[in-house]
């Protein structure tokens, strides 16, 4: 008999949780593990919502585990630390991201990448060592080591740091690594939503122009107005795309949906570079001529490293790079999650748990 959530472990926790596929969420009583040498446990305050807590919610990747206590953008206050803890003491602002342990010793992790690495554990859904499930942000309490918490600079407000934690990570990482970090460079970004807002928001810290590519012409003033996007591309607009050909020296593709690659690979300059961070359920067709006759590429990057998290926020904090956030109470989830579904939100709901989140 499988045992009980709520009995696994000697802390008692409370958060929202979804027991099917219909992801509907409502009150779950579980437990956190007692706080080891090297652990953090901190007060969720804060805990934004990722369109993948939605996928799975629904179990439409195909591996949600049952009951299942979403949110990996969870910001808080630490309230006990282990004995061998180095980096935090209790009262300091924290946040957890998406992972929660690695392997710690393959090249991956020895190279601070440890979002790459093969045995990587995610905040939640996922299965600890003791083989007990992962249970994230959507709940009072957390308890993780100090390798995965993230110090929240100050000067940066919890409820705008959470995003930061995937949202802000998944697009800083590939500017930094594929070098459309540097001012002057001309950088595109592919839809406008959670990601793509954080995109146009570094990239314009970074002082790279910015052009917005989408589908919905209404976002062009907001883009240009609000965000500080320097041009606005409709997608489905044959001339206007064809008059951008060959401009962009990178491309930040934010899009899960399934969408047409062409258009964009011929935006790219010579050697420009096509970065997907968007994960679209069915495979996109990739023509390999365009990339052959402009030595370009299409590549992949998926969340980032501790150290490059930390970087991140703290780079955040210091240029008042801060995501649009609506914030709405504990109860509020399920109609937020069907919002978000219609992509009604700008730009991201973050739940404040500390003040709604009530036990039952």
């Amino acid at each position: 008999m499988a045992s009980q959530p709520e009995l696994e472990h000697p802390r008692k926790a409370f958060g929202w949780a979804a027991r099917d596929p219909s992801g509907l969420l409502s009150p779950f009583n579980f437990s956190r593990r007692e706080v080891g040498e090297k652990d953090v446990a901190f007060k969720v305050l804060y805990c934004g919502i990722c369109h993948s807590d939605l996928h799975s919610l629904k179990n439409e990747w195909g591996n949600s585990i049952y009951p299942i206590v979403p949110g990996h953008e969870v910001a808080g206050v630490v309230t006990e630390v282990g004995s061998k803890v180095e980096k935090f003491k209790v009262g300091d602002k924290v946040g957890v991201g998406c992972l929660v342990d690695s392997c710690r010793t393959c090249h991956s992790c020895s190279d601070n990448l440890e979002n790459y690495c093969p045995q990587f554990t995610l905040t939640y859904g996922a299965k600890y060592r003791d083989s007990t499930i992962t249970y994230g942000g959507y709940s009072d309490s957390m308890v993780a080591d100090e390798h995965f918490v993230i110090r929240i600079p100050e000067g940066l407000p919890l409820d705008a740091a959470a995003p930061l934690l995937c949202a802000g990570i998944t697009v800083y990482s590939p500017l930094r690594y594929f070098e459309l970090d540097k001012p002057g460079l001309h950088v595109g970004v592919v839809g406008l939503g959670g990601l793509g807002h954080m995109a146009v928001k570094f990239a314009k810290a970074f002082r790279a122009k910015v052009t917005i590519i989408s589908t919905s012409p209404n976002k062009k003033e907001e883009a240009i107005q609000h965000l500080g996007a320097d041009s606005f591309l409709i997608s489905r607009d044959v001339d206007q795309m064809q008059a951008a050909k060959g401009s962009l020296d990178g491309i930040i593709d934010t899009v899960s949906a399934a969408h047409p690659l062409l258009p964009l690979i011929d935006l790219l300059k010579s050697q420009g570079k096509l970065v997907m961070v968007g994960a679209p359920d069915k495979p996109l067709e990739l023509p390999i001529f365009p990339l052959l006759a402009g030595r370009k590429i299409v590549a992949g990057s998926l969340v980032g490293g501790l150290k490059e998290t930390q970087e991140m926020i703290d780079f955040a904090a210091k240029h008042n790079v801060k995501p649009d956030i609506e914030v709405i109470p504990m109860d509020y989830v399920n109609t937020a999650m069907k919002r978000l579904v219609k992509a009604d939100v700008k730009y991201r709901f973050v739940i404040d748990i500390g003040n709604t989140l009530k036990p039952y």
